[in-house]
């Protein structure tokens, strides 16, 4: 049975928590290996609509074991919001195995997110001031607290006292901030340990011992491609790696036990947050494409950027991340354009790039190179095989699939589980 890994091929928001859904009820487990409740994966089951920011998607699926890997920092208090929230609308659903090794967000790392962000001001990033980055600082700089710690109460007392001996000279000497009480962050932490206890695993033993037995799991980062740390668009990416690579690190499995590398691409393109986007609209076009496609952050409700499709940016997550598969979402919203932009170079101070550029400063100036592609005004919401699509939606997806150099399996055509189209099984 395979393993698979879905992976955004843009900047986060391309419809993988509808992907990964739609794959749930065939897997056996699924797995979050990176990021922590800075995204959201929204799904609509039933005409009802979930948001999901640290469970894995799998979640709303009853036969599949659900997993939060060493690579997710966590939330406590978000963790059981979310299962509280789901038990409060009448989901039933098991606790997710967690990780032992997997990194805490402590109170502290939200204050120093904000303080920092407010103290950047023009230069800031634009994190969503969940903690998020400085957990992952912590986790590198080895003074983080992992979910273990939570039941040796005398190790957790000494490693919250540590990280806040320097921290508490930073808030209140440089950002003019109140000292933080590691005693009542010890307390609050301390306060999750008997829920969460029979749910701590060794959760790379577990995934393995599955592969093992021949079950069937499926890895899901947070984020995307060009928000990964090493090989998006730095410095305006996130702290972690949500490419297919930091499934292996981030869930504790080799590299051989991956079996297939399903992207996730939206119809066109949006990002939130600071950081390039060559494809970006300033015009009604981008309000259009914000408003049918409801273009609205999952954990913020920040406006998101939008823009046309981006084939340089896509081939490039294809390449890295060794996509056997692209799902593409969202196609519906493209309905009613009588041309449709594609992005297909970028003109950099008069010299073209058929690819994505090696530098920083080469992107910021990147001018989009077009193609345009005919249109479509048929309602395609309830097209269930390619076929039923219209022409220029088929040419539309056909082009596409030859400018990323990747075939194109699944088609997103509205929110819902069922609304999509199977062009190639991905199991």
């Amino acid at each position: 049975m395979p393993s698979i890994v879905v992976v955004g091929a843009q900047w986060g928001d391309e419809g993988k928590g509808k992907a990964t859904d739609a794959l749930g009820d065939r897997v056996d487990y699924c797995v979050r290996y990176s990021g922590g409740n800075n995204a959201g994966h929204t799904i609509v089951v039933g005409g009802e609509k979930f948001v999901l920011h640290l469970l894995p998607s799998g979640i709303l699926n009853p036969n599949t074991v659900t997993v939060i890997g060493n690579g997710v920092v966590i939330d406590l208090d978000v963790l059981k919001q979310e299962l509280d929230v789901l038990a409060s609308r009448g989901v039933q659903v098991p606790h997710p195995l967690i990780s032992a090794n997997a990194h805490i967000i402590a109170p502290y790392h939200q204050t120093i997110d904000r303080v920092t962000e407010r103290f950047l001001g023009k230069r800031r990033i634009g994190t969503t001031g969940r903690g998020v980055g400085p957990a992952y600082a912590d986790k590198v700089n080895r003074v983080g607290i992992r979910v273990q710690d939570l039941f040796d109460e005398s190790i957790l007392r000494q490693k919250v006292e540590a990280a806040l001996d320097q921290k508490n000279h930073l808030l209140v000497k440089l950002y003019n901030r109140r000292e933080i009480d590691p005693v009542q962050v010890t307390e609050l932490l301390l306060s999750h340990a008997e829920r969460l206890r029979p749910h701590v695993v060794d959760a790379a033993r577990v995934l393995n011992d599955a592969l093992d037995a021949g079950r069937t799991v499926l890895f899901e980062g947070a984020q995307a491609h060009h928000l990964d740390v090493d090989h998006g668009t730095y410095p305006y990416v996130t702290s972690s790696n949500p490419i297919a690579g930091g499934a292996c690190t981030g869930a504790g499995v080799g590299p051989t036990r991956i079996d297939r590398s399903v992207g996730i691409a939206k119809a066109y393109t949006t990002r939130v947050g600071e950081g390039p986007f060559p494809t970006e609209l300033f015009d009604d076009d981008g309000d259009k494409l914000r408003s049918i496609g409801s273009e609205y952050g999952a954990t913020t409700g920040r406006k998101r950027r939008c823009g046309w499709f981006d084939a340089l940016v896509v081939e490039q997550a294809c390449k890295v991340n060794a996509f056997t598969d692209v799902f593409l979402t969202k196609l519906d919203v493209l309905t009613g354009w009588e041309t449709i932009p594609v992005c297909v170079a970028y003109d950099v101070e008069g010299t073209r790039h058929d690819v994505m550029p090696m530098t920083q400063s080469e992107l910021h100036h990147a001018v989009p190179i077009y193609e345009f592609l005919d249109g479509w005004s048929e309602d395609i919401s309830a097209a269930r095989s390619f076929d039923d699509l219209p022409d220029a939606a088929r040419r539309y997806v056909l082009r596409l699939e030859e400018l990323i150099g990747c075939r194109i399996s699944g088609i997103g055509v509205g929110p819902g589980r069922e609304q999509s189209i199977v062009i190639h099984d991905l199991l």
